[in-house]
């Protein structure tokens, strides 16, 4: 299912029953956690999962498949949650290569570029195209780290195998500033092309958020 910021409240209601079910059904959730590099254990009673999204841990316990952060009681936006258990349930455990890959090289990539570039790479150029430097003090807040690469560049672990890089290119005064996102080659073993989309336009916005408060 696409998610994008368009739908109505109740397709993202529909996506996250669907979410839940999908988790729900997976008969051995414990080798499932090993795959996603989570963890899984017991607190009162309850089989937990604790997983790191953004800089957070999130606690999901089983079978209710019930939200909470850690250490906090901030409202868990919905779309988060959808990723959260697609991520967990789609997980192959498949090692990173640190082989990096354009979003273009995903399949169905080309297809959706033009949007992706709309909603996750413009609002990044618009906001630190002409500043790039302060793409690495803002991404800093989510865990982020500057990486050798492009003008300036930060890699995010969005999640545990899912590391995303944001790349600007300075420009001069005949050309405009540039940007990517790059991945790691097996992010499709994670997570689909439609999650990718919407996890890069949450990053990038929170980004910009925390760039201007």
């Amino acid at each position: 299912m696409v998610l994008n910021k368009n739908q109505p409240e109740y397709g993202y209601e529909y996506a996250y029953k669907l979410a839940r079910e999908q988790l729900s059904n997976i008969d051995n959730i414990e080798q499932q956690c090993l795959k996603s590099a989570a963890q899984c254990q017991i607190i009162d009673s309850k089989r937990v999962i604790t997983t790191e999204y953004l800089n957070q841990s999130y606690l999901i316990s089983l079978p209710d498949i019930e939200f909470s952060l850690m250490d906090s009681e901030e409202a868990i936006p919905l779309r988060d949650k959808i990723l959260i258990l697609h991520y967990l349930s789609q997980a192959r455990g498949t090692p990173l290569t640190n082989k990096i890959i354009s979003y273009k090289e995903l399949p169905e990539g080309s297809n959706y570029f033009p949007t992706f570039h709309k909603r996750a790479i413009k609002p990044i150029l618009n906001h630190f195209g002409r500043e790039p430097e302060w793409l690495i003090y803002v991404a800093e807040k989510f865990g982020g780290h500057k990486i050798d690469f492009g003008d300036v560049a930060v890699t995010i672990n969005a999640f545990p195998m899912v590391p995303v890089t944001f790349v600007l290119w300075k420009g001069d005064e005949e050309l405009p500033p540039e940007g990517n996102i790059l991945f790691d080659s097996t992010i499709s073993d994670y997570l689909s092309v439609e999650d990718i989309n919407v996890l890069c336009e949450i990053i990038a916005w929170r980004l910009v958020r925390s760039y201007t408060q």
